[in-house]
């Protein structure tokens, strides 16, 4: 499996919905977003655009899912609904690659929400390309937890601010877990957003850190050292001596 992405543009995305139905079809039927959150990335770094809409789906949320993401009818009920941030939400996403945790779960719910507007709106794989960050944590880690909170752990993300699942919040996590998870290092930031961590969620060493040891050379360490420089002088030039 090829776990590094040619895309230029790719938005980290996470929904929240009503509930979820057990369901042997591609969509969970009889449930709605009430939560969109998407980060952009640009060749591997974040860009600090994001997008992020609360919804009313005009239905009632399952009390299961309102102790998931604490998301109440009471607070959707004044927040636009889907078909009124539908053409933002779609030019956001529109020729990126959606990079989710459980691709699927998402896309069927944005497919269903793009089926029910009038004119009906594109396939999600119409406008953009799908990459399911569960299926490369499968395949790097198999037999493993892999849900976000256990990949934060293995990679030493904070995630101390998840009590509650939060589309924008984990759309944030999951952009620092997949940029580390396929490559490394999410960005060169030498002033961190907060003590000890770097803006792109990797940990670095205080600066009031205790000052390593240095140990010296002995004068006998040195006089071998040269020897073997001249031993490597011979069979031509010693790059170490300039």
């Amino acid at each position: 499996m090829n776990i590094i992405s040619s895309a230029k543009r790719q938005i980290i995305l996470d929904t929240e919905t009503t509930g979820m139905n057990q369901s042997s079809g591609p969509i969970y039927l009889g449930h709605r977003i009430i939560e969109i959150g998407c980060v952009e990335v640009v060749n591997r770094k974040l860009t600090g655009r994001h997008y992020h809409e609360y919804i009313n789906p005009l239905q009632p949320i399952d009390e299961e899912a309102i102790e998931v993401h604490g998301i109440t009818n009471e607070f959707v009920a004044d927040k636009p609904k889907f078909h009124q941030i539908a053409q933002s939400f779609i030019e956001f996403i529109d020729g990126a690659e959606i990079v989710a945790h459980n691709a699927n779960f998402d896309v069927s719910f944005m497919d269903h929400e793009f089926s029910m507007l009038q004119p009906i709106g594109p396939k999600t794989a119409e406008i953009c390309q799908i990459l399911d960050s569960l299926a490369i944590a499968k395949y790097l880690h198999p037999g493993q937890k892999n849900n976000l909170d256990a990949l934060c752990k293995r990679y030493g993300i904070d995630n101390s601010r998840r009590d509650l699942h939060g589309a924008l919040l984990d759309a944030e996590i999951l952009a620092d877990v997949y940029l580390i998870m396929t490559g490394g290092q999410t960005k060169f930031n030498l002033s961190s957003e907060k003590a000890g961590q770097e803006g792109g969620g990797i940990n670095r060493l205080p600066k009031d850190r205790a000052k390593l040891k240095v140990i010296s050379a002995s004068a006998d360490e040195l006089t071998r050292h040269e020897e073997r420089l001249d031993l490597v002088a011979k069979s031509g030039q010693c790059i170490w001596r300039g």
